[in-house]
């Protein structure tokens, strides 16, 4: 049955679907509402959680990596200021492989403060060592929630992953929601599978262990290993999804008309709805253009991403954050992927939507308008008032 619910109640349903053994979290602003829709579930013994109420985000992923450790399925969520005052511990929990499965509201990191979306707050998280994945609509951020259980959990990935939703944009609005029913979430999440818990007492096992040069550079290529057999397991987890609820979900991003497109946009986040409809737009006027949108942005599927984007000739890649001193930095993944092309489209950089600011169709249309007359490796700033 279709729903209209915000962004927060849609990943609040998946989790409470999911019920999961523990959940830690600390209110910040995007996020509060999915913390507070999940403690009202506790509270009126609509689930069987243990939430645990912290005195900050820090705190939050260090009870997640401790119940994790003990055997339990732990998700949380936060947003901005709140992941990077974890951040410490998300590099930890990586490197401990514990599957701890969390929604990133995103908003932009201070200062000057801003409660706004952009991306800055996953791209701090960039190499921490989580699977991170973007959500376009509050139906993708609930899909994914559900999809991440499988995929985190996996016995070769083993790593803790981000679905991030747009704060606002999508946390706030309300959309139309199809949820499955909760017992086929309960039969496709399954249940979880610990691995050498602590609380396994006949089988002691020592976590967290100070690593010296003999070994440590060892347990990081483990760890790269784990995020290798992540595109595998994504693919086959999806497949199963999209025959369950009946979405189309295939591969690591949608191709939106992009198969014979002559120039393209690249783009993660509620933003591509609306490149869509410009795209829609354009068509009619007999414009070759098309969009890629990520989903899987860690580990980044480059092949893929080549493959589909090799016949275009002028692509505008997108980034709702800076990376400072440098090109965006979904910009530098998608050219990288080319490196070795002696054949390659011409590339463009833009950075867009800052703090919130509005991007809107004639920013989109603009993009286009000037992808044919524009310097190759250019940098520019969408929206922006120079």
């Amino acid at each position: 049955m279709k729903k209209t619910m915000t962004g927060h109640k849609a990943v609040a349903e998946a989790m409470r679907q999911i019920e999961p053994d523990v959940v830690a979290v600390y209110p910040i602003t995007p996020q509060s509402e999915i913390a507070e829709y999940y403690a009202q579930y506790v509270a009126d013994g609509i689930v069987h959680t243990e939430l645990v109420p912290v005195e900050s985000e820090h705190s939050a992923m260090s009870a997640c990596v401790g119940a994790a450790a003990a055997g339990a399925r732990v998700m949380t969520a936060t947003a901005s200021q709140g992941l990077a005052l974890l951040i410490e511990v998300l590099y930890i929990a990586a490197g401990l492989r514990l599957p701890i499965v969390m929604a990133l509201v995103n908003r932009a990191l201070s200062a000057p403060i801003n409660i706004h979306c952009d991306h800055a707050d996953a791209y701090l998280a960039r190499d921490a060592g989580a699977i991170q994945i973007f959500a376009e609509s509050a139906q993708e951020a609930y899909d994914y929630m559900i999809m991440a259980q499988r995929i985190a959990e996996n016995e070769r990935v083993r790593l803790p992953l981000i679905v991030n939703l747009d704060g606002f944009t999508l946390s706030h609005s309300v959309q139309v929601v199809e949820p499955l029913p909760d017992e086929e979430v309960k039969q496709f999440v399954g249940e979880f599978k610990p691995v050498y818990p602590l609380l396994d007492v006949e089988n002691p096992a020592t976590w967290g262990p100070f690593a010296m040069p003999d070994y440590y550079f060892e347990l990081k290529r483990a760890q790269q290993a784990g995020m290798e057999t992540v595109p595998e397991v994504f693919l086959k987890v999806q497949e199963e999804y999209a025959k369950l609820s009946g979405r189309p979900y295939k591969g690591f991003f949608e191709g939106y008309k992009l198969e014979d497109a002559e120039r393209a946009i690249v783009i993660m986040g509620s933003t591509a709805g609306t490149a869509k409809v410009v795209v829609d737009e354009l068509r009619k006027k007999g414009e070759k253009v098309g969009l890629l949108k990520v989903w899987l942005w860690r580990p980044f599927p480059k092949e893929e991403i080549v493959k589909a984007l090799s016949h275009v000739a002028k692509v505008a890649v997108l980034d709702r954050a800076l990376s400072f001193g440098n090109m965006g930095a979904l910009y530098l993944d998608v050219t990288s992927a080319f490196v070795h092309r002696e054949e390659r489209p011409t590339f463009v950089n833009y950075i867009y939507g800052l703090g919130g600011r509005d991007t809107t169709t004639e920013h989109i249309e603009q993009v286009f308008a000037e992808l044919d007359a524009a310097r190759p490796g250019e940098l520019r700033y969408l929206g922006l008032r120079e």
